[in-house]
């Protein structure tokens, strides 16, 4: 048992706690071990909460024993993303500017978390300030992927999903603004959930774009996370109030795919697709037919969201470059790029991205989705490629002139996001070479329990999500 602990979920380990089979203190000593092991070949942690997850989960073996009524997740190890806050232990943001930051108080989904008894077992890696698609920081270097080790995890929650993917811990907290958590998750064949504008609060935030979120090795482990961080907080003026479903209950739906009505796109209206990615994607839309699924090819026509990005977050690249000018730190290329780009932006631009491009972007999903239920495409074009810095490699894709494979990674991602839309990544299987290729479920707004009720019958009725990496 010992040596199969560290693949439980975290719905398998809350039974086991609560049938006394198992204590969160043997847990947690076979997920540190592991990760001892792992993370010299993936490099997916930036700082170790070992002696405090220890101490914690000696604390829930005693309340267990006690018999006290706990939380779901009360004993479960996790990670949390190093852009996240975490009150006493350091944060760098993945800059060397941050190295010897620590915070006083704890991000409000990771406060939520930490209510529920989750033990920490430290922070993981991501690019700085989560600027790139790919986890490369001048402070902790590339993260892999734990199928193919100097391959990219992806970005920006790269270490949070390789942890997960390589059994350090079940579950993890990532976010995403554009793809940071789905892009990661399909690289590393996990599950990654970027729910609804407002879902999730952040403290202060200004951006209804970006949001965090779970990662974990199935949709009901996700789910769970969800359920526990999901609300209204008077700190974010875009949270919502809770949903009236429950997530937990919507990945718990019995039965196949029957009535459920799919619009299934290959290319999210991006016109790149790597031919491996095409392939599978197409045995998954089989797949979900086999299972009762009406499936329907549709296409999207979208805004150039290339020159979107620009126009919507040049600003802020152009103020992380200065910063980290300031600070004596070198600047990556693209985030050089990308300020350099924003200089020429006018107000005229920013203001058409912001109160047209959104809508436009919103009700393109909306026309692409009439009559179904949910849209489904690959989260990625590509599959993971080698390390190669920030733009990644360059190479035709699918006879294609495509851009850096860095940049392509988010190109299917991003546009669902600017949309507020729930989008979820869940393993949809593996190309040739033995990498993961994530399928994206996308969902009107605020049909989170829809996504999640779906993924989770597609998840059953493949089970993908049951490989494990041979590292």
């Amino acid at each position: 048992m010992s040596e199969e602990l560290h693949w439980k979920s975290a719905a398998e380990l809350g039974e086991l706690y609560r049938r006394r089979e198992v204590s969160p203190v043997e847990v947690v000593d076979a997920v540190l071990d592991r990760m001892e092991r792992v993370d010299p070949v993936v490099n997916i942690m930036v700082t170790t909460t070992a002696e405090q997850a220890r101490a914690d989960a000696k604390e829930a073996e005693r309340r267990f024993r006690a018999g006290d009524d706990l939380p779901p997740l009360y004993g479960v190890p996790m990670t949390v993303k190093d852009l996240a806050e975490t009150a006493g232990v350091r944060t760098t943001y993945g800059s060397i500017a941050y190295a010897d930051f620590v915070p006083e108080d704890d991000a409000i989904g990771w406060a939520r978390l930490k209510e529920q008894g989750v033990i920490l077992l430290g922070k993981t890696t991501t690019p700085e300030f989560g600027l790139l698609g790919v986890t490369e920081s001048k402070l902790t270097g590339s993260t892999s992927t734990p199928w193919r080790p100097g391959y990219t995890a992806g970005g920006s929650s790269g270490g949070a999903a390789s942890a997960v993917a390589a059994g350090v811990g079940p579950i993890a907290w990532g976010s995403d603004g554009g793809g940071s958590i789905r892009v990661p998750s399909a690289l590393c064949g996990v599950v990654g959930i970027k729910p609804s504008i407002g879902r999730i609060p952040t403290a202060d935030s200004t951006d209804g774009d970006s949001t965090d979120g779970p990662i974990a090795r199935t949709v009901l482990d996700a789910a769970m996370v969800l359920e526990v961080t999901a609300g209204h907080h008077p700190a974010d003026r875009f949270s919502v109030p809770r949903d009236t479903r429950s997530y937990i209950e919507a990945a718990l739906t019995p039965g196949d795919l029957t009535g459920v009505r799919i619009a299934a796109c290959f290319d999210a209206g991006q016109k790149v697709l790597d031919p491996d990615v095409r392939k599978v994607f197409a045995q998954a839309l089989e797949d979900m037919r086999a299972a009762g699924a009406a499936v329907e090819e549709v296409g999207i026509e979208l805004p150039d969201t290339s020159i979107f990005f620009d126009h919507l977050n040049g600003y802020e690249y152009l103020e992380y470059a200065e910063e980290m000018e300031a600070n004596g730190v070198e600047v990556w290329p693209m985030v050089t790029e990308m300020a350099q780009r924003a200089r020429g932006v006018t107000g005229r631009q920013v203001n058409a991205a912001f109160r047209h491009g959104k809508t436009a972007i919103y009700n393109a999903f909306a026309t692409a989705m009439a009559g179904a239920d949910i849209m489904v495409t690959p989260t990625t074009a590509v599959a993971a490629f080698p390390h190669n810095g920030d733009y990644g490699p360059t190479r035709l894709v699918g006879g294609e002139e495509a851009p850096p494979l860095a940049l392509l990674l988010h190109a299917m991602t991003e546009p669902p996001a600017h949309a507020g839309l729930p989008a979820l990544s869940v393993p949809g299987g593996f190309n040739d070479e033995g990498l993961p290729i994530g399928l994206q479920f996308i969902g009107p707004l605020w049909a989170d329990a829809d996504v999640i009720s779906v993924a989770a019958r597609y998840e059953r009725a493949t089970g993908w999500h049951t490989r494990r990496p041979a590292i």
